[in-house]
């Protein structure tokens, strides 16, 4: 199983869909909506979201959510950060505020999600024309794991993707169900 670095930790892409859809079931819809803007920069940072404490911290904190994951990138960017799960915790139930936030730091390339990233990869691994022409859409849905939809009509998940590589990609995003080559290779 490949997994997501997380500074100190590792957590497999299972791990975080299953946590992922756990927290989203249990979280009100608000909540949701803020959780998901925040949660990649967060697992970068090395938040811990398997870990009991950090579940229930989410589901207790009713308001300041936005400010508490604000608040934690905010130190981390300090590079200070030694226990960001912790810090996390304790900035949700103090209903920390950040000290200076701007929010361009959300544009951090470590902060996407896989989908975004394999997209923003695409376009330096086959280029942008080419990606457009093969690539339908890019679907992470809230539970289970993230695929490509290709213009020739077959899927493929992002973790293959990255396995396989971009040669292999374009072969299999170029030919058809039971067909032949859509476009040419170069």
């Amino acid at each position: 199983m490949v997994g997501i670095s997380c500074q100190s930790n590792s957590i497999s892409w299972r791990s975080l869909v299953w946590l992922y859809y756990y927290l989203i079931m249990n979280l009100e819809e608000g909540q949701r909506e803020i959780f998901k803007i925040y949660k990649y920069a967060l697992i970068h940072i090395g938040v811990d979201f398997t870990r009991e404490d950090v579940q229930e911290a989410l589901e207790l904190s009713v308001e300041g959510i936005e400010n508490a994951c604000r608040a934690t990138i905010d130190y981390w960017r300090t590079g200070k950060m030694q226990y960001p799960s912790a810090f996390f915790i304790k900035a949700l139930y103090e209903k920390w505020q950040p000290y200076q936030w701007d929010s361009t730091w959300m544009n951090d390339p470590n902060f996407i999600s896989p989908g975004q990233k394999w997209w923003k990869d695409a376009e330096g691994g086959i280029g942008k024309d080419l990606r457009n022409a093969l690539v339908v859409d890019v679907i992470e849905p809230e539970q289970g794991a993230g695929y490509i939809v290709f213009a020739n009509g077959r899927t493929l998940t992002i973790k293959l993707a990255q396995a396989w590589g971009w040669q292999k990609v374009l072969e299999y995003a170029q030919v058809p169900k039971g067909g032949r080559c859509v476009l040419p290779l170069n």
